[in-house]
């Protein structure tokens, strides 16, 4: 059975030092694809925009800067809050968003709890396959 963790959010889009604009948005996990996370920008209703990342990297950036690439993640304070900057580049363009890090960190701990570290091949199945392949 798949169980999804979903929540719903308002980001921060960062555009300068001083000047932010929310973004609604939507955190997915779901345990058939349990290494990744799911967010779902609703810039513009009709176009959402999607991103996947690795679960493990949401999870470490909460504590530490992590990532290169694509995808990079850190915490920090705005404003005497904590929060997760996630910086996003494609060849769209880059963004920087600005999560809450107690909300994030709540539903990552939901996520850990459905699926803990360590435990997402089994959610896969690969065993079940690989025995149905040999069975035949």
């Amino acid at each position: 059975m798949r169980t999804v963790v979903e929540r719903e959010l308002e980001l921060k889009l960062v555009l300068s030092p001083e000047r932010r604009i929310p973004v609604p948005a939507r955190l997915g996990y779901v345990t058939g694809d349990p290494y990744a996370v799911h967010v779902t920008f609703h810039i513009d209703s009709a176009h959402p925009v999607h991103w996947t990342f690795a679960r493990d990297l949401l999870v470490e950036g909460v504590f530490r800067p992590c990532g290169r690439g694509d995808v990079r993640v850190w915490p920090t304070k705005a404003e005497g809050r904590a929060v997760v900057l996630v910086a996003l580049s494609s060849p769209d363009g880059d963004a920087l968003l600005e999560a809450p890090a107690a909300q994030v960190s709540a539903w990552l701990e939901r996520t850990l709890r459905v699926v803990p570290p360590g435990t997402e091949g089994e959610q896969l199945g690969l065993d079940d396959e690989l025995a149905q392949l040999l069975a035949q």
